[in-house]
């Protein structure tokens, strides 16, 4: 943060003291990007012109104060990428694999030879079509899968996708993939789209993947779903209530893994979010156009609204 704090009068500040730190300030820098705190504060931002959070997910600031005011709101797009691209990956092959089976054998000193599946040829059905969705979709297909993806429309030929169906015709075409991978971003559409009806629609060897938001999912739809057999596992980063609740019985069921909210979380992330930060308050400072501008409406980045963080721009 050196030359921004060599440039700028730097305030720091906690929940309880940002309505104080909002006031007469340009530009805030959401580095808590779980807090709920910016809403509650909103009144006190008397001359806000930029809103930056460190994430790629907008969702803790699309309040209507934010989405109805003149302030820009930039996000972290682009610092993720692949480190949730590589641990989709992983999850796929723990699955294929079974992993957590080989691990639990071990400690109890069994040995117990298994026949374990293929990941070449099965099919992934990516649900976002963002960068990291398009990471994701390549780092499959290098591995030998076959990926279709689910964004706002559908098409044909997509660079990364090849096939995009339509967000609106999900449950015609869940049946397809073995692997379901949540990566949307979290809107008013999205909220809740994997439900009691979308699982169920979903072969019964499919595996379900969220690395994207936890309110993307009924976890008590799920939950009943895993327990009927509707589907062959689950594999979940985020969650509706984070931490996840102890009495949770995600915790104990055989066929899910569970990570917490780590997936993009790589040795030097918090260094490379302040680098991503830092280089859009110099074009800030110089008046040229900031990456990463989010458009307010749709709660997300579009396309060509300035280039992703890429690890070769250092």
């Amino acid at each position: 943060m050196a030359p921004v704090e060599e440039a700028a009068t730097v305030r720091y500040a906690d929940a309880a003291g940002l309505p104080d730190a909002l006031r007469g300030a340009d530009v805030l820098f959401v580095w808590d990007f779980l807090s709920t705190a910016v809403p509650d504060a909103w009144p006190a931002a008397d001359r806000l012109q930029w809103l930056h959070i460190a994430s790629a997910g907008v969702d803790p600031v699309m309040f209507p104060g934010l989405r109805d005011s003149d302030v820009t709101l930039t996000n972290s797009r682009g610092v993720f990428d692949n480190p949730i691209a590589e641990y989709v990956l992983g999850l796929i092959i723990a699955f294929a694999k079974d992993f957590a089976g080989s691990l639990d054998l071990q400690r109890a000193g069994t040995w117990r030879h298994r026949e374990t599946e293929r990941v070449g040829g099965k099919r992934a059905l990516i649900v976002g079509t963002g960068p990291i969705g398009r990471t994701i979709a390549r780092m499959l297909t290098a591995a030998g899968l076959s990926v279709a993806g689910v964004g706002r429309r559908a098409r044909d030929g997509d660079p990364d996708f090849g096939t995009v169906h339509a967000s609106d015709d999900l449950a015609e075409h869940i049946d397809w993939a073995d692997y379901v991978v949540a990566i949307a971003p979290l809107t008013e559409k999205t909220k809740g789209m994997f439900d009691r009806r979308m699982f169920g629609a979903m072969k019964r060897a499919a595996r379900f993947i969220n690395v994207g938001r936890g309110e993307l999912v009924v976890t008590e739809d799920l939950v009943d779903a895993l327990r009927a057999g509707e589907l062959a596992g689950a594999a979940l980063d985020v969650f509706e209530t984070e931490p996840l609740p102890g009495e949770s019985p995600l915790w104990t069921m055989d066929n899910v893994l569970l990570s917490p909210h780590m997936s993009g979380d790589v040795v030097g992330w918090k260094d490379t979010l302040v680098e991503v930060f830092v280089g859009n308050f110099q074009k800030w400072l110089a008046g040229e156009r900031l990456d990463n501008v989010v458009d307010k409406e749709l709660g997300y980045v579009p396309m060509g609204a300035g280039p992703p963080y890429q690890e070769d721009r250092k």
